[in-house]
C-alpha cells in the first residue's frame, strides 16, 4: 500500500507581496492582490466602473469632509496574508492620513466594491474576508443590474443582513454623520 505524500501549499504573505513589487517581479502594469496568501487578477476597469468609484468618493469626501478619510483603490491590511484594494474605503480619521502605516479592519468605518466583471469574486471572495475580519458595512454596487446590495453585522466570515435598497430609497452608512444617499442617482449620467 502506498501512501501520497502530502502537498505543500505555500502561502504569500504581506510582505512577499510587496518584496516582489519592490524588485520587478511584480510590476505596476500587473493588477493583482493579495487574498488570504493569494495572488488573484484585478478585471480591467472600465469607464463606467472608473466613472462611479470617481462619483462616490467625490459624494463622500464632500459630505464627510475631515469626518472620515476617503481612499480609493488603496490597500487595506487585514492579515499577514490578505491585503486587499477595495474601490474605496471610509477609515478613521488619523492624523499621519495612513503614512506610517496601511490601514487595518480597525480603521474602517465602510467599504465599498464596485462590481462590473468582478461581482463573483467581490461577492464570494472578498465579502467573506471582510466578515472574517469584522468590516462593519460593506456596499456592493453592481454595475450591470444598476443595484446597490449593503451587508452589515459581520458574523465570522458572512454578514447577518442584507439589504437591497429600492430605487429612491435613501441610505445612512451605519457610522452615521448625518449623511444620506440618494443610490439610484449614482447610477444616472
Amino acid at each position: 500500500m502506498t501512501t501520497s505524500a502530502a502537498i505543500r501549499h505555500h502561502l504569500l504573505s504581506v510582505s512577499d507581496y510587496y518584496r516582489m513589487a519592490e524588485t520587478n517581479i511584480l510590476t505596476e502594469d500587473e493588477h493583482v492582490e493579495l487574498i488570504n496568501g493569494e495572488l488573484f487578477d484585478m478585471a480591467p476597469i472600465g469607464s463606467f466602473h472608473a466613472g462611479l468609484v470617481t462619483r462616490l468618493s467625490r459624494l463622500l469626501i464632500n459630505r464627510l469632509g475631515d469626518l472620515a478619510i476617503v481612499t480609493v483603490q488603496n490597500p487595506l491590511y487585514l492579515s499577514e496574508f490578505s491585503a486587499p484594494e477595495p474601490d474605496i474605503a471610509v477609515l478613521k480619521p488619523r492624523a499621519d492620513d495612513y503614512m506610517q502605516s496601511l490601514p487595518t479592519a480597525q480603521d474602517v468605518l465602510l467599504l465599498i466594491e464596485v462590481a462590473d466583471t468582478s461581482l463573483h469574486y467581490d461577492r464570494h471572495i472578498k465579502l467573506p474576508l471582510y466578515a472574517k475580519h469584522q468590516i462593519p458595512e460593506v456596499w456592493l454596487c453592481d454595475v450591470k443590474e444598476k443595484r446597490l446590495d449593503i451587508y452589515q453585522h459581520p458574523d465570522n466570515d458572512y454578514y447577518r443582513l442584507h439589504l437591497r435598497p429600492k430605487p429612491n430609497e435613501e441610505i445612512q452608512p451605519l457610522f452615521g454623520h448625518s449623511i444620506s444617499i440618494d443610490w439610484q442617482g449614482l447610477f444616472s449620467y
